[in-house]
């Protein structure tokens, strides 16, 4: 292919590693979910270099990532054959036994499988989704925020712009105070009007009996359609009493915080959710995406992207039993700052660039410097 590279080996010469913290944009500088409040969001960026092409991927996770990369993951990748992802994943998986895989063992993971993938589509002149094997050629979102601490007037103009902008779901945040949320979710149907579904997150706030209590209002009164976390993602028994015992028509869903093949396994044995997640940034990148989309078929499960729109819009064309993707408000507007080539949402769905290669994606350096917290600006 012209632009490309011969089919033959092709070193990866080095990696290097950057991370930014970015404040929020939230009511007195921070958002609040079910269980947590936060005033920035960190990106650890990682770059993958063979052949005079460079590759990017990253991970939202704390700047702790950004040194796992460079002692553990950079060792086993250099050296590596570049066209080969799954190879080096499986070696930086060896790697990493001992230093703890789950958690930010795995976002080092995810962020440096994303750039080789996104090295080899470059090394290759493709589009990385013409790289994978996609079943689809975009991928459907839902606009993502509604956080607890916002104003009402802020809730609903976020939920219902989404809406306007012709994306048919929408999610808010809830079960910080439960005893709140009638107003709020009244507020917003009000706003978006009867036709859209309504997404509920409760991000393992609530107690198995509260969350089937929640979960027969949610769907009752305000027509929720989707309710994730309502307990914690740990809590198998509690999730899988909420599919059963919880209204037809409201889907359980969890698995944003799944690391490992094996914590999807668990996910999907029972089942204990109606509607899988997973996170290309958390669950072991595009090498992962690929074991989680076929575990979700055979279990006759759909899958849901969790975040990362701009990785995601890829990677999850390769799944077969694709549900929707989140269009997540902190992570939209991280990714506009830090990248050039993010895809904005089309008649409710992103769809990949085809007319640039791997990812499409170019680091905005100027305007990502004043946020950095690890690494050096490349010369």
């Amino acid at each position: 292919m012209a632009g490309g590279t011969a089919l033959g080996a092709c070193p990866v010469e080095a990696v290097d590693v950057h991370a930014f913290e970015v404040p929020t944009d939230g009511p007195d500088g921070t958002e609040q979910d079910g269980t947590l409040e936060w005033d920035s969001t960190t990106v650890v960026l990682v770059r993958v270099h063979a052949g005079g092409t460079t590759g990017l991927g990253y991970t939202y996770g704390d700047v702790s990532v950004a040194p796992f990369v460079t002692s553990r993951l950079a060792p086993a990748v250099v050296g590596g054959d570049a066209l080969s992802p799954p190879a080096l994943w499986q070696r930086m998986g060896a790697r990493m036994r001992n230093a703890g895989r789950p958690g930010a063992g795995a976002m080092a993971l995810s962020a440096v499988d994303v750039a080789l993938w996104d090295l080899k589509a470059r090394l290759l002149g493709l589009p990385l989704v013409r790289l994978l094997p996609a079943y689809h050629d975009r991928v459907p979102v839902y606009g993502s925020g509604g956080f607890t601490n916002y104003p009402l007037d802020r809730l609903t103009g976020q939920l219902a712009a989404w809406v306007e902008q012709g994306v048919p779901r929408v999610k808010l945040k809830t079960s910080r105070e439960p005893e709140q949320d009638p107003r709020r979710l009244t507020a917003v149907r009000r706003a978006i009007g009867d036709g859209p579904e309504l997404f509920t997150d409760a991000n393992g706030a609530l107690g198995r009996k509260e969350a089937l209590y929640w979960a027969h209002r949610f769907h009752d009164e305000w027509d929720v359609r989707w309710f994730e976390e309502p307990v914690g993602s740990a809590d198998l028994e509690g999730l899988r009493l909420l599919r059963d015992r919880g209204p037809g028509r409201l889907d359980i869903a969890a698995g944003e915080y799944a690391f490992t093949t094996q914590d999807f396994a668990n996910l999907v044995n029972g089942p204990a959710v109606d509607c899988l997640q997973a996170d290309v940034t958390r669950c072991g990148g595009i090498t992962g995406v690929l074991e989680v989309a076929g575990l979700s078929a055979a279990r006759h499960l759909d899958l849901s992207a969790h975040c990362a729109p701009a990785v995601s819009a890829h990677a999850f064309c390769v799944v077969r039993r694709l549900r929707h993707l989140e269009y997540f408000h902190d992570h939209v507007r991280v990714e506009r700052l830090l990248f050039d080539g993010i895809p904005a949402p089309e008649s409710g769905a992103l769809r990949p660039d085809t007319g640039r290669p791997g990812l499409g994606l170019d680091v905005r350096w100027a305007d990502a410097e004043p946020y950095r917290v690890h690494g050096t600006r490349p010369a």
